[in-house]
């Protein structure tokens, strides 16, 4: 498979790079359905991290700490719901995932790395 070349000589970023990031940030969506699809999604993204071009990287590692945030949101709001906090932190939880998800596979149509991956928010 051929990229187009830049002035520099070195291959451009294609889109098809960026496909298995896609399908992960779907798998993560759809997990609100089904809820294995987010596991199937993490254990993608661990498995493809390493040798990914380093712009598809910052997608997968801001996928694996979207998951792990998530979770830990995710309990903090079952924890909490007895005193009713936790319904405001899961409605936060459920908007905070869906945003991360649609922010990157706008990045990723773009051919863009994420900017901050390490965020722990959007």
């Amino acid at each position: 498979m051929s990229y187009p070349v830049t002035t520099n000589g070195i291959a451009a970023p294609s889109p098809e790079q960026g496909r298995t990031a896609t399908i992960i940030y779907i798998l993560y969506l759809v997990g609100f359905l089904n809820g294995i699809t987010v596991i199937i999604g993490l254990i993608m993204a661990y498995v493809n991290l390493e040798g990914a071009p380093e712009w598809v990287q910052t997608h997968y590692r801001m996928q694996i700490r979207t998951f792990w945030i998530g979770l830990l949101m995710g309990i903090l709001g079952f924890v909490t719901l007895v005193i009713l906090v936790g319904w405001l932190i899961s409605l936060f939880n459920v908007i905070w995932f869906i945003v991360r998800c649609v922010k990157g596979m706008m990045y990723l149509s773009k051919v863009q790395p994420y900017p901050n991956p390490t965020t722990w928010l959007w």
